[in-house]
Order: structure tokens, then C-alpha cells, then sequence
């Protein structure tokens, strides 16, 4: 009897560790995962900035590029046309009070189908939220838009909360998990794959 007992108190002791560690790598996603964006952002702005500033041309942003990539070798996130989307992305948000903070709620990859798919702001507000609470991949958030889930919800077409196949709710993690976060940090894709995969 008494080594059931302990038995029990153990596993419970071990679900603790693993809902603690789970909570770890969630709260170091989003805080990767944020930071990345802000840096997004700033690079986006800086570009604007400065071609507002010098009237540089298209041209600039492939030597920007080429001299980003010279010193961050072997990086992803910085080709030309991710600097091209990064100013995009600061020009889309800028004067956004409501959508500024939320972009840097879901990964870059899920932002940048979102302001390249969606032209208007309530409905971008509406993805990007759904993306988070739903936990949406990059293709089912693809999905969803070429599906016309917005729509379907301002027009009452469809119940969406309850229509969601249960395997798409309470994946917090999937909405901040993005290779360009794991690139960020200088990790080894399959070393991060793999330790997901495990907890």
C-alpha cells in the first residue's frame, strides 16, 4: 500500500515538471518569438526611414541584404525579399493602435501570410486572433483565409468556434513556433524539432 501511494505521489510530482516545462518552453517561444518581431519591425522602419531620408531606391535593399548576410552567415530572415516584407509589414502597422501589439502575438511566417492575403484591418485583426487562441499552423491558417472564415463569421454562416476540429484548439505553442525564431537564436533546426517533438 504504501509504495502505491509513493508510486502516485510521484507520477503527480512528475505531471508537475513536465506542465512546468511545457509552460517554460511556451513563455521562451513567445519571448523569442517577440523579440524577432520587434527586430522585424525595426528593420522595416529603419528601411523606410532611411529611404525617405536619402531617397534610396529599390536597389538599397539588396545591398542591405548582401551586407546583413556577409556578417550573419549561414542566418535566414534577412534575403532581400524578407527585407522587402519587413518594410511592408512596419508600413501595414504603423499607425495601427489595435493591430501593432497583436502582430507580435503569432510568428512572422503567420504575419506575413496575413498581411500579404488580407487587406483590411478587421480582417487581419481577426486572423491574427484566431491564429493565437486557435493555435493555427501556417496552412491551416491558408486554409481558413482562402476558405473565407471571416466572411462565414460577420455574415453568422457557420458556428466557427465549435466547426474547429478539436486537434486545432489549445495549441499555444504552434502559434509562436516558426523556423525563423529557431534560425534567430542560432539553434540547430533539428535539435529544436527534436525537443519539441519530445515534451
Amino acid at each position: 500500500m504504501k509504495n502505491e501511494i509513493k508510486l502516485y505521489e510521484y507520477k503527480q510530482f512528475i505531471t508537475k515538471l513536465k506542465k512546468r516545462i511545457h509552460s517554460a518552453q511556451y513563455e521562451a517561444l513567445r519571448a523569442v518569438n517577440k523579440e524577432l518581431i520587434n527586430l522585424y519591425w525595426d528593420i522595416g522602419k529603419m528601411i523606410v526611414e532611411q529611404q525617405d531620408k536619402h531617397s534610396w531606391g529599390k536597389a538599397i535593399v539588396e545591398n542591405i541584404s548582401k551586407d546583413i548576410q556577409s556578417d550573419f552567415t549561414g542566418l535566414k530572415g534577412f534575403s532581400a525579399a524578407n527585407l522587402w516584407r519587413m518594410r511592408t509589414f512596419y508600413i501595414a502597422y504603423k499607425n495601427k493602435k489595435i493591430l501593432a501589439p497583436l502582430v507580435r502575438e503569432i510568428s512572422w511566417t503567420k504575419n506575413v501570410v496575413i498581411f500579404e492575403k488580407c487587406k483590411d484591418d478587421l480582417e487581419r485583426e481577426f486572423y491574427i486572433k484566431m491564429t493565437k487562441k486557435f493555435g493555427w499552423s501556417k496552412n491551416v491558417l491558408i486554409h481558413q483565409i482562402e476558405n473565407q472564415s471571416y466572411e462565414k463569421y460577420l455574415t453568422n454562416q457557420t458556428n466557427f468556434y465549435k466547426a474547429l476540429p478539436a486537434k486545432y484548439k489549445n495549441q499555444a505553442k504552434l502559434a509562436v513556433k516558426d523556423e525563423y525564431t529557431f534560425d534567430f537564436l542560432e539553434l540547430l533546426e533539428e535539435h529544436t524539432k527534436h525537443e519539441l517533438k519530445q515534451h
